[in-house]
């Protein structure tokens, strides 16, 4: 049977040798390097011919841990290796998921094209901000659950009167899974934008008095729609207010604006780099899920047992 080798790119090195860890074998060697006008140059430094590879690195920005990513499959495939999996453990542009007005791209679907273009054989990835992302790639897609990391850790609150809150209409489905699986309730936080990244008005549906709330959504990147939402729902009577979300993109103010809010914690996970310290914030590894994954794929195993609904 083929070995399985697992490198990373510079992007998620801290993340990458955890997963290695977990798994049991150290980060396969490779070396990238940026010329003098920002051009990207990769190449494994051992054989990967025939073996199945595992590439680990997240999408987000800057650009070039997206062109990274792509050189690091097509050298895999130009260097023979029999399986090229791609681990994204945060999938960028995920957002640009459908055609919402005129003469716009959908960028989610491009990535999946160029993913595969290079030369992937498969995706595993960990909460898409939507599921029918899925759909854009014609090689499997294993999509990780959340709730498997942090089910565990919202257990050990032992919180009393809890309930879930989705922080828009958008994210029902994914807060409808936490609030199942803890036999709670839910709320829903209706906002309206006037543009991107810019709140205009927001209103809570559902009743939070004297609840202790866990808003629930898949990534915070300036952090206004879980702070707002957070505010509100103090000020609608709630006893604490605390919001788990798998990817910290934390970009603009959003360090300011998490400091600033009501919310006793944000929870989120390593998929991407923290890129400040905040006393607010508690990260989670995903590695153990992800060394978990790959082990069963290399294996041909179903993943299903990883996820916490199963």
């Amino acid at each position: 049977m083929s070995l399985v080798k697992i490198f990373s790119g510079k992007g998620t090195l801290e993340l990458s040798e955890k997963i290695a860890q977990f798994y049991g074998k150290p980060l396969g060697k490779c070396t990238s390097q940026k010329f003098s006008d920002g051009e990207l140059n990769f190449s494994f430094n051992e054989s990967v011919r025939g073996e199945h590879v595992y590439l680990i690195q997240s999408t987000n920005p800057p650009t070039e841990n997206i062109m990274e990513l792509l050189l690091m499959i097509d050298a895999a495939k130009r260097a023979s290796a029999k399986h090229i999996t791609v681990v994204v453990p945060y999938f960028g542009y995920a957002r640009q998921d459908r055609k919402d007005r005129p003469r716009v791209s959908i960028a989610a679907k491009l990535m999946a094209n160029i993913l595969s273009a290079a030369g992937a054989s498969r995706l595993l990835t960990c909460d898409l901000h939507a599921g029918q992302i899925q759909g854009f790639f014609d090689i499997p897609v294993d999509n990780l659950d959340g709730t498997a990391f942090f089910v565990p850790y919202i257990r050990s609150l032992k919180l009393e009167n809890l309930i879930f809150a989705s922080p828009d209409v958008g994210g029902t489905a994914r807060t409808r899974s936490f609030a199942k699986f803890f036999e709670a309730d839910m709320v829903v936080c209706d906002k309206h934008r006037k543009r991107a990244n810019e709140i205009a008005t927001m209103q809570v549906i559902g009743d939070v008095e004297g609840k202790d709330v866990i808003l629930v959504d898949d990534l915070v990147d300036t952090a206004g729609t879980i702070s707002k939402a957070a505010n509100i729902i103090m000020e609608k009577g709630a006893s604490s207010v605390r919001a788990v979300c798998t990817h910290p993109v934390l970009s603009g103010k959003a360090y300011e604006n998490i400091e600033g809010s009501a919310l006793t914690e944000l929870v989120v996970t390593d998929t991407i780099p923290l890129k400040e310290k905040s006393n607010k914030i508690k990260v989670l590894t995903v590695a153990d899920l992800f060394a978990k994954a790959i082990r069963k794929i290399h294996d041909n195993e179903s993943i299903s047992s990883l996820f916490i609904n199963y």
